[in-house]
């Protein structure tokens, strides 16, 4: 993941000189500039993701040359202009110019390092929104190899009608339909959301295929969405009675409300979510295998979070501007231990859990850095026993508790793949058979009812 590219134009050498320091620490790659003539030159060399350009400079002003970049066309960034005496019609012109923002001189650490995230997220969504042909406030958020893949595959289904986004729950699921109902050619079509736990086991028809009756019409979710999307939140919960009526009007295209003798035409795309294991519980007639088929005619998987942790720190900044400036929260940054202390942590909720954790370190208020200690007040101290390892937040634990959770889980992994023969599981974790059974028993590894053989 390479780091966004600063450039600072200002003429005053102490104050490049703690901008490019500040900033380097914050993980930017930094140019600096003395003068017009500078900037131009490390503008034409490399087009930076963002300028910090000072007002008054001896040379050429900052609203000359912002003027001049935004009428030379070609490939532009955002801009924040520095001024310790800037006017009312400088800031007009500055904006009418294309400006992104303003700091003032003496520079605050944290309005400018907040300014700085806004900017470059903003240029991220600008650029992937020219790219994609969508809202850029739709664009997934991140960097990683991973993201970027999903972003690849997304674009590559913006016409499929019959997409499954399979995926553990808080992931993100929706948000990706979200996106690729908004991709789609009729992206301003309606988006139509149908929560299969909501749906009663008896007598479905009237809120999914609608009521016609002599005092008129009443639509159900499946016409509501006519000529755009149906998404379909958590299949697995859909009751017996609502799979039955569902494959109906996607096999013969059409449904019946109830009262009525004439079909409608079904003419909505289908996007659904599930969790992991889907296919196993329709294999076990837990799921209509038919509806299913009908269904995943593609299937989108959904990481979880600890799949792109390198993200952490971009979707940490993200969803702090974004309750900042959606519900007027204070706002706050994450110090580098945080940001750190975060990717490492397993995220069981995935992207719900995060953006609750950022919510309410916003709500508590405090201090404009958020630390690694009050992060750690926040982070449950143990995950369930019963979550798979990798779910565990083993960091919060002394090294001892968290060595003895480790073994204990790898062991009982291990015995499953061994089908509880404890002999070859000696063999597949290389210790001899004697010290296996003490340790097995120091863990409280059940393994008395099963075959030594």
């Amino acid at each position: 993941m390479s780091a966004a590219h600063i450039l600072v134009v200002d003429d005053e050498s102490d104050i490049r000189s703690l901008l490019t320091e500040i900033l380097s620490e914050e993980g930017y790659e930094v140019d600096a500039a003395a003068n017009a003539s500078e900037a131009r030159a490390s503008r034409a060399n490399r087009v930076p993701d963002l300028v910090l350009l000072d007002i008054w400079m001896p040379d050429v002003d900052g609203i000359t040359l912002l003027r001049e970049w935004s009428t030379q066309g070609g490939e532009s960034c955002p801009v924040v202009m520095m001024s310790g005496h800037g006017t009312v019609e400088t800031a007009v012109e500055a904006t009418r110019l294309g400006a992104f923002d303003f700091v003032e001189k003496p520079l605050s650490l944290a309005k400018l390092l907040r300014t700085v995230e806004r900017a470059l997220d903003a240029g991220r969504r600008r650029r992937g929104g020219a790219r994609l042909g969508v809202p850029p406030l739709m664009v997934p958020v991140g960097k990683s190899p991973v993201m970027r893949q999903l972003r690849t595959e997304l674009a590559r289904l913006a016409r499929s009608n019959r997409v499954l986004f399979v995926g553990e729950p808080g992931s993100g699921r929706e948000a990706f339909a979200r996106y690729l109902h908004e991709s789609a050619a009729g992206a301003g079509e309606p988006l139509v959301t149908l929560v299969s736990s909501t749906v009663r086991e008896t007598d479905p028809e009237p809120p999914l295929l609608g009521v016609q009756e002599a005092g008129g019409v009443k639509p159900g979710l499946l016409e509501q969405a006519a000529g755009g999307t149906l998404f379909i939140s958590g299949i697995e919960d859909l009751p017996a009675a609502a799979q039955r009526l569902l494959l109906g009007v996607l096999e013969t295209g059409q449904l019946y409300r109830v009262g009525a003798s004439e079909p409608v035409p079904f003419t909505a795309r289908v996007f659904a979510s599930a969790e992991p294991g889907i296919e196993r519980r329709a294999a076990a007639g837990e799921f209509r295998r038919d509806l299913l088929a009908q269904l995943n005619t593609v299937i989108f998987r959904v990481p979880p979070l600890r799949d792109y942790a390198e993200d952490v720190p971009e979707l940490l900044r993200y969803y702090v501007d974004r309750l900042v400036d959606a519900e007027g929260l204070p706002f706050r940054r994450y110090s580098v231990a945080a940001q750190n202390r975060l990717r490492n942590y397993p995220w069981p909720g995935n992207i719900r859990e995060m953006r609750n954790l950022v919510h309410r370190l916003l709500l508590k208020g405090g201090a404009d850095e958020i630390g690694l200690e009050e992060v750690e007040r926040e982070l449950a101290v143990q995950a369930p026993p019963e979550e798979p390892l990798v779910k565990q937040d083993l960091l919060a634990l002394p090294l001892r508790e968290a060595r003895e959770q480790f073994e204990r889980t790898y062991l009982q992994q291990q015995l499953l793949l061994c089908n509880g023969k404890v002999g070859l599981l000696a063999k597949r974790v290389g210790m001899e058979r004697t010290h296996l059974y003490r340790k097995l028993r120091s863990l409280g590894v059940e393994f008395r009812n099963i075959s030594d053989d």
